[in-house]
C-alpha cells in the first residue's frame, strides 16, 4: 500500500513540476502560479525520497523485510522499550526493541 501511494505522490508531484515549467514558459498564469507549481513539485518528490529513507533501510525495503524478525531468537545488541503498538496488517500486539549503538528498531510480538 505504501509502495503505490508514493506512486501516485511522486506522479502528482512530476505532473505539478511540469505544469509549473509549461506555465512559466507560456506565461498562462498571471504572477507566480507556475512558481507555486515547481516548488509544490519539487516538494513531494523531496518529501517522496526522503520518507523512503526515513522509516526503512534501503535494504530492508529491496527486501520486503518489514523489519520484523523470523523467530524467536533475540539479537543481543537489542534492548526491549516500553513502546508497544498494534500492528495494523495482523492485528497482532508488537514491542518495539532498540539498538542503542545505532538506532536501529525491530518489532517483535510482545509477549
Amino acid at each position: 500500500m505504501f509502495n503505490a501511494l508514493r506512486v501516485i505522490v511522486a506522479i502528482v508531484s512530476l505532473l505539478l513540476l511540469l505544469g509549473g515549467l509549461v506555465t512559466i514558459v507560456v506565461g498562462g498564469l498571471p504572477g507566480l502560479g507556475g512558481l507555486w507549481l515547481l516548488v509544490l513539485g519539487a516538494a513531494g518528490l523531496v518529501a517522496v525520497a526522503f520518507e523512503r529513507t526515513r522509516y526503512h533501510s534501503e535494504a530492508a525495503e529491496r527486501s520486503g523485510d518489514p523489519g520484523r524478525p523470523v523467530g524467536d531468537s533475540a539479537d543481543a545488541r537489542f534492548q526491549p522499550t516500553e513502546e508497544r503498538f498494534v500492528d495494523p496488517t495482523t492485528s497482532q500486539q508488537l514491542r518495539v526493541w532498540l539498538d542503542p549503538a545505532t538506532g536501529e528498531r525491530r518489532y517483535r510480538p510482545d509477549a
